[in-house]
């Protein structure tokens, strides 16, 4: 995760689908987690058949969508978004999510080697045609889960990250359940069809967009989300990226598609252009070029009617000072630790924002550059949008007697 907890936490591309006249994107609304329930008793997933495939007087044809901006967590586009739905392949971002986390806490390296085992092997669907007791990095293999959504390479990763792939389903649902996703439990590692008697992965437009926007944090995600094509087995067999918007859409630069008859066409895309970073979710399209057509045009209007404005930039200082007690000086005047910013409608003359600060009265010397002091908190329209910690400038040395003396009076 970053550090900076956020609270909560040419024209339009080839769309080939034009806004109804007059309609535009809800105005910025922090959306709280869905509240409905996947009870594991459930028979089937539902099918992306009949009613849920009528055309969307914005978008297209789907079932359910979202999009939203993943610094303040805003959703700026709601079409049925808690509704559970079967994830196909977008399962792996849960495990993909699992594996970015181990390689920032340390535990995974990049040059790990895994082992593809006798079942793993025999994965089908989208694969790289691994063979039993084939070995590769755990950089190669997360390149073929992510860039081709290779079953087989996923099935060996899940096992090399949780001793067997049914721990690592386990493992993807404590995380589920961490991140507070109400609509999202996991059967499988790869998001393949179930067989006779077994259940669907399921999640929601609104929970993929909260992994999603776990995910973008990660420079390893989306420096393997980002690849067009890349070779695999020493060149010898090309990686594709199934989401094609990486080719077709500037700025974009992730994330996951899936796809099986019961799910219908699903994608979570993501794209940043100006500062700006947005996530859009499109579950049950009947076609794959409304899919991605569908992800474009929420991108496309979110970049047009929406921006980010800086409000202070690191290492500048804010507005109050805070008493040093005991100290070389006398008061300080703490930095902001990272950018400072609000995301809001570009003709949003009438919005306004505010920052209110979370300060000690007085702060004991020595003090080190950088220690944290307190929290500067942004908000809109009355509304908490940003937390970010605010910090010493500079070290202060505890003074003399006589200054510790008069700091004491």
């Amino acid at each position: 995760m970053n550090p900076v907890r956020i609270l909560s936490r040419r024209a339009m591309l080839r769309t080939g689908i034009m806004f109804a006249a007059g309609a535009v994107l809800s105005p910025p609304l922090l959306v709280a987690a869905a509240t409905g329930r996947h009870h594991g008793s459930r028979k089937s997933a539902p099918a992306a058949t009949g009613n849920a495939h009528q055309a969307n007087p914005l978008t297209g044809p789907y079932a359910t969508a979202c999009a939203m901006e993943p610094t303040t967590g805003t959703v700026i586009f709601d079409h049925d978004m808690n509704q559970p739905w079967p994830t196909a392949s977008l399962a792996k971002m849960m495990l993909m999510l699992l594996v970015a986390k181990k390689i920032t806490d340390g535990s995974l390296k990049l040059t790990d080697k895994v082992t593809t085992s006798a079942v793993a092997a025999k994965m089908g669907g989208s694969q790289v045609y691994l063979k039993p007791g084939e070995t590769f990095t755990l950089e190669d293999m997360m390149q073929a889960v992510v860039v081709h959504s290779a079953n087989d390479a996923t099935y060996a990763v899940a096992e090399f990250i949780g001793g067997s792939a049914d721990s690592c389903v386990q493992m993807m649902n404590q995380e589920a359940a961490a991140l507070g996703l109400k609509n999202t439990h996991y059967y499988s590692v790869h998001g393949l069809p179930p067989a006779p008697g077994e259940q669907a992965d399921v999640s929601s437009a609104y929970d993929l967009a909260v992994i999603a926007r776990e995910l973008v944090t990660y420079p390893e995600i989306l420096r393997w989300s980002a690849i067009d094509t890349t070779g695999f087995r020493d060149g010898t067999f090309e990686l594709r990226n199934t989401n094609h918007l990486v080719r077709t859409f500037p700025g974009c630069d992730g994330l996951k598609t899936g796809f099986y008859d019961q799910a219908g066409f699903n994608v979570v895309a993501t794209a940043r252009r100006n500062g700006l970073r947005l996530i859009a979710v499109v579950l049950g399209s009947p076609r794959k070029e409304e899919n991605f057509d569908s992800a474009a045009t929420l991108m496309s209007q979110g970049f047009l009617n929406y921006e980010m404005r800086e409000v202070a930039k690191k290492g500048t200082p804010i507005a109050q000072a805070v008493t040093v007690k005991g100290g070389t000086i006398g008061s300080i005047r703490p930095v902001w630790a990272a950018d400072a910013t609000v995301f809001m409608k570009r003709d949003a003359q009438k919005q306004s924002y505010t920052i209110n600060y979370s300060l000690p009265a007085t702060i004991v010397a020595p003090i080190k550059a950088g220690q944290s002091i307190g929290i500067g908190e942004v908000i809109v329209e009355g509304k908490p949008q940003q937390a970010i910690a605010v910090v010493a400038p500079a070290d202060v040395a505890q003074g003399s007697l006589i200054q510790r003396l008069i700091g004491d009076l």
